[in-house]
């Protein structure tokens, strides 16, 4: 049975649409650990858009919290990576000018790189998951990289608008999980999974964990809304009849 790992970078988004101190990122992490999720995934990126270092630091801070850290290969987060040793960490491109990732890691230009990179992570006891495409090629070179795991990129999946488009994409990702298992990569998979396209890939056999952010985090807003605006509704009403 697949697990859910749970990113919680968009409550720190909405943290920083106000540089204010909440929401705050860890009470949620809090909340997902209490029921039962199999990770925490917060991704430091360079710019600090959402998550901040401080916020991977508390988060590591947390009892039974298996924290996985997702970053780009840049030496200035390679550094504190290390420094702050989370449970996993997981490599993923990034452009400062993206909204969110926009494909896999092109691993399999860049073999040498990534196999240094991996065994530098591993030499200090943190293992190495490699976010890539459903791609033939970039499943290998992962494998002849060193890295223990795989993530694999279920974007096109998840942005498919026709039903004949999604089953073909599908069809890519159960090749890319048969692919890298037989391997020996342990295989997670997330990008744009919501509670209406999970289902599919949740079903595909020996795909470890599901990495869910976004989704999570729209729906919460939307469902725990009444209940945040009844209670506000309550507090001013009972301090007016205090006043009365």
């Amino acid at each position: 049975m697949a697990k859910l790992g749970v990113n919680v970078d968009h409550i720190a988004t909405l943290r920083q649409a106000r540089l204010t101190d909440y929401p705050d990122p860890v009470i949620a992490a809090q909340i997902a650990l209490k029921l039962g999720v199999s990770c925490i995934t917060v991704h430091l990126r360079e710019d600090r858009r959402h998550i901040r270092e401080d916020d991977v630091r508390r988060v590591r801070e947390l009892a039974n919290c298996r924290l996985n850290l997702e970053m780009a290969a840049e030496e200035e987060i390679i550094k504190i990576a290390l420094d702050i040793k989370p449970d996993q960490v997981t490599l993923v491109p990034e452009k400062r000018e993206e909204l969110t990732t926009e494909g896999g890691l092109n691993v399999a230009g860049r073999v040498e790189f990534f196999s240094a990179l991996v065994k530098r992570f591993e030499n200090e006891g943190v293992p190495v998951s490699l976010f890539i495409d459903p791609d033939p090629a970039q499943i290998k070179a992962s494998a002849e990289s060193g890295a223990e795991a795989i993530e694999i990129n279920t974007g096109q999946y998840s942005e498919s608008k026709t039903e004949q488009e999604a089953a073909e994409r599908l069809e890519e990702v159960k090749k890319a999980v048969a692919l890298a298992t037989g391997l020996g990569l342990t295989v997670h998979a997330g990008h744009g999974l919501t509670e209406q396209n999970v289902a599919p890939i949740a079903a595909i056999p020996n795909v470890d964990e599901l990495n869910i952010g976004h989704s999570i985090v729209s729906e919460a807003v939307i469902v725990g809304f009444a209940q945040a605006v009844s209670t506000m509704m309550q507090l001013i009403a009972s301090a007016s009849l205090a006043v009365k």
